[in-house]
């Protein structure tokens, strides 16, 4: 089964601080991608290089079609990116906006909206997400309470909104404040004979709907040269979230999540030689013991859907996570037209149990095809397992 989440050709992540080192103009001469292929096929005489100016708009559509997880057959699939620069490019990231539309045919719908905005100098960035899905799919109670095949379809209907304004404290350094809102609602097993809080042995937010309301404080540190495709250099986030009642939560809670990510060369004399080993670790977790069970934290549902390659995404949930995982990149041609990738991940959830009592590990291995050497995006396709699952995935830019 071809595994897909709607969100993950979404390249960019909230902050992408780019040190002034990397902003020297990379030379990809020597370099092929996918264009070039196509420019040749149909003849196109490439045009005389020139100096791009700041401001310049980009834009780029991809439809495809896959399958989705949870049994919910195929899906057409499009991508639309657009980006410019909002000041002087050696001192500011580049702004985007990427709508990823995607149907199934049958149960499962979605419109996410990712925005991405940066004020000249990155003095400020301003990030957004906003989705309305409709998207049944399994879930398994919390922890381990069920095994992979005691799963029962959950249907249900989303909205998210969220926008986080931060501030440069200094250099790769940001701190600021955020709005949060996810609303679910229609939920309800597809067997009318399940009641959902029986199974899940969890009582809040498994009843019809469920709504959070919540204020963020956010820190950030980053100083990779990009976040489509990192290079050397390290990654931190944190968001410390709080729904009180006055913004219309049924029952107060507060959660906290930790996100570390770390890119080291294994060959920093050859700029254009992907030669990388990467780790990845985020923790995540809630307060009070009242958060809706759907914002629970759960393996694929971190900010950008990119964690358990190899696990079926909702699979293990609980009031409590930790994620770790390794990958090592590699092109296989001097051109960077062809890559390779190997991961591993694990993480472990309290629910019918305590954190660390269980460890679900998986592996994975991954090809990479040059898109677009100017940006250095890659089209990935992965091919992980666990304990009794498998599945490949497709997605445009790196997992992390």
């Amino acid at each position: 089964m071809v595994c897909l989440f709607p969100c993950i050709v979404v390249a960019q992540t909230p902050g992408s601080i780019i040190p002034e080192k990397s902003v020297e103009i990379k030379d990809t001469a020597r370099q092929t991608d996918l264009i070039d292929i196509a420019k040749q096929l149909v003849k196109i005489k490439p045009k005389k290089i020139r100096v791009e100016k700041d401001k310049t708009f980009y834009f780029s559509f991809l439809p495809f079609g896959t399958t989705v997880p949870g049994g919910t057959g195929t899906a057409l699939i499009t991508s639309t990116t657009a980006g410019t620069y909002f000041g002087p490019r050696k001192t500011t990231n580049i702004s985007t906006a990427s709508f990823t539309p995607y149907w199934n045919f049958k149960e499962r719908f979605g419109l996410p909206l990712r925005t991405s905005i940066w004020l000249p100098n990155n003095t400020w960035t301003i990030q957004g997400d906003t989705r309305l899905m409709v998207y049944p799919q399994f879930t398994w109670g919390l922890g381990s309470s069920h095994s992979l095949n005691e799963s029962t379809f959950l249907n249900y209907k989303y909205i998210r909104f969220y926008q986080t304004a931060l501030r440069q404290i200094k250099p790769y350094f940001y701190g600021g404040l955020g709005y949060n809102l996810d609303y679910h609602f229609n939920i309800h097993p597809e067997d009318p004979n399940i009641n959902l809080a029986q199974y899940t042995g969890y009582e809040y937010g498994t009843r019809g709907r469920s709504f959070s309301s919540g204020v963020s404080l956010n820190l950030l540190y980053d100083t990779r040269n990009s976040s489509i495709n990192p290079l050397p250099g390290a990654y931190g986030n944190i968001i410390y979230r709080s729904n009180p009642g006055f913004l219309g939560n049924k029952d107060s809670w507060k959660s906290l999540y930790l996100d570390a990510r770390k890119y080291i060369s294994m060959n920093p004399a050859r700029k254009n030689q992907q030669n990388t080993v990467a780790f990845w670790s985020y923790f995540w977790t809630v307060f009070n013991g009242n958060a809706p069970y759907l914002d629970l934290p759960s393996i694929g549902w971190d900010p950008y859907n990119r964690s358990g390659r190899g696990i079926d995404q909702n699979r293990y949930r609980g009031r409590s996570l930790l994620y770790l995982e390794s990958e090592y990149r590699r092109d296989i041609l001097k051109s960077g037209l062809l890559g390779f990738v190997v991961f591993a991940n694990a993480n472990t959830v309290s629910g019918s149990g305590t954190l660390f009592t269980s460890w679900h590990p998986a592996i994975g291995t991954g090809l990479r095809i040059k898109f677009n050497k100017a940006s250095n995006t890659n089209i990935g396709i992965d091919y992980g397992v666990s304990k009794g699952y498998s599945s490949f995935l497709l997605n445009l830019g790196e997992a992390f």
